[in-house]
């Protein structure tokens, strides 16, 4: 028995004893294709519980409930004009119903399980070592732990205090690099250092390298965009464009798939405007937590797209307050008389999400969008995970008030416009595209063929977006052989 088989044999008896199945991209898009008895036992189960069943609620359209839930329709928000001052539907995808309250739950999914299936991960020796500025390294030890694999989370030190508070009641090992979100290349370093110290002993899933991270979003995230598009949508309304933060560009992958639904549509990436990497090679220091940045990662597919936005970190930390804080949403709903339902939900966007609504509103500025134009991004995560966060900022500024809800709504809101932001050119996406040399080729081992293979080859990321369902039979294959399919057919 050659060595991959031995590793694939270990680890299809740990997920023997330990009764775990494996769900596919096509259930997790569509979870009708569920088994209904492991919907039934889901009717017990909390959505954040250490269970392996909840690997099954890996998708967008779980119940909006903590415990118990069953599947629907796609959850989702519109962002009324009355909030966002322009024309344009803004639709937003709402990660806080995913297990963690994220949906890094499903990119780490695809580099972890990816592993398990092929026997190029080890669960009974190895432990799954998940770099990370923000929800990713949460999203890796909780599947790690349902997958029954020890895990290691390497994130900044000034990540929000509920990160690591969750990471430590998770049983993951914690090490906190120095900076914030901005300092990617100290997590490479302490990356470096750990592989040196313990070998073989630990496998890198790199979220911004492994193509796993946007092959979920391209199966998952782009099917629920358009789904929620043909749903929506009213006579002449059109799919317009997507804007995400770039992040580790996982769920940018999204735009691949629709770009082949939508060819036209306008995919615009968002970056912090005190750390401009894409737009002026830029470094610095912000606030935005989960957005990345000072480099461009590896699996970013650069060529599909069209324009670059940067928001300002400090009108998005007000919105925070002005969405969260009771003076904020008091003056939502009884001056700007704008739902108080709506108002009530806006805590289902976070910090980054934020950002995500600031970026749509200014590429429907940009085009000069009217009603006839939908455009979609997602709330990665809520604001659960940051109210350490509003506390901060309450004891640094004092009670938010009635007067600074009126200045946030008319300056951070209605006052967006459409600077820092490019549309590109061919070259101007070659150069950012060339940025992943001083990053991948220099300090992470890639090669210059590969690196050039991403820009000329045109079936480059084609042909790993195929490979979907090729997964989907290693994964029936792997549940098959584990026989714990038998219990749930």
């Amino acid at each position: 028995m050659d060595t991959k088989e031995r590793v694939l044999e270990n680890t299809i008896q740990r997920c023997r004893e330990r009764h775990i199945i494996l769900p596919t991209y096509k259930q997790m898009r569509n979870p009708e294709h569920i088994p209904q008895k492991i919907k039934d036992k889901l009717a017990n189960i909390g959505l954040w519980d250490l269970n392996s069943l909840n690997l099954f609620r890996i998708t967008w359209k779980n119940e909006p409930r903590d415990f118990g839930g069953k599947f629907g329709d796609v959850n989702y928000l519109e962002i009324p004009s009355e909030l966002t001052g322009v024309k344009a539907r803004i639709i937003v995808l709402i990660g806080k119903y995913f297990p963690t309250g994220a949906h890094k739950v499903g990119a780490t999914f695809g580099p972890l399980v990816e592993k398990l299936v092929t026997g190029r991960f080890d669960p009974t020796c190895q432990k799954a070592l998940w770099p990370s500025t923000g929800n990713y390294c949460r999203g890796g030890a909780y599947d790690s732990y349902l997958l029954g694999c020890e895990s290691i989370a390497v994130l900044p030190q000034g990540m929000s205090p509920e990160r690591f508070d969750w990471l430590h009641k998770v049983g993951a090992e914690v090490f906190a690099t120095p900076g914030s979100e901005s300092n990617v290349k100290e997590i490479y370093d302490k990356v470096k250092v750990l592989k040196a110290e313990r070998g073989d002993g630990i496998v890198n899933l790199n979220q911004f390298e492994e193509i796993g991270n946007p092959m979920w979003h391209y199966a998952v995230t782009g099917p629920a965009m358009e789904e929620v598009y043909n749903q929506t949508k009213k006579p002449n309304q059109r799919f317009s464009g997507v804007f995400l933060t770039q992040g580790s560009a996982g769920t940018l992958g999204s735009t691949d798939y629709l770009r082949e639904k939508f060819p036209h549509m306008k995919v615009c990436a968002g970056e912090a405007v005190q750390c401009p990497t894409l737009l002026e090679n830029g470094y610095g220091e912000h606030r935005i937590e989960g957005i990345g940045d000072k480099h461009v990662p590896w699996i970013h597919n650069i060529r599909n797209m069209d324009l670059v936005g940067a928001i300002d970190d400090n009108p998005n930390i007000r919105l925070m307050r002005l969405f969260n804080e009771p003076a904020g949403r008091e003056y939502l709903k009884k001056e700007l008389h704008i739902d108080a339902a709506l108002v009530d939900k806006l805590g289902l966007l976070g910090i980054s999400s934020i950002a995500n609504l600031m970026g749509s509103i200014k590429l429907a500025k940009y085009y000069e969008m009217d009603e006839n134009d939908m455009l979609f991004t997602v709330a990665t995560d809520s604001m659960d995970m940051y109210q350490s966060r509003l506390a901060e900022e309450k004891q640094k500024h004092g009670e938010f008030t009635n007067r600074d809800a009126a200045v946030s709504f008319n300056s951070d809101l209605l006052g967006l416009n459409i600077d820092h932001m490019l549309e590109m050119t061919y070259y101007q996406k070659k150069r950012m595209h060339n940025l992943k040399y001083f990053t991948w080729i220099e300090q992470q081992g890639k090669t210059v063929e590969e690196l050039n293979a991403q820009w000329y080859d045109e079936n480059y990321w084609k042909s790993r977006y195929a490979k979907v369902q090729e997964w989907d039979d290693e994964i029936n294959a792997f549940n098959e052989r584990t026989g714990v399919s038998k219990e749930y057919n």
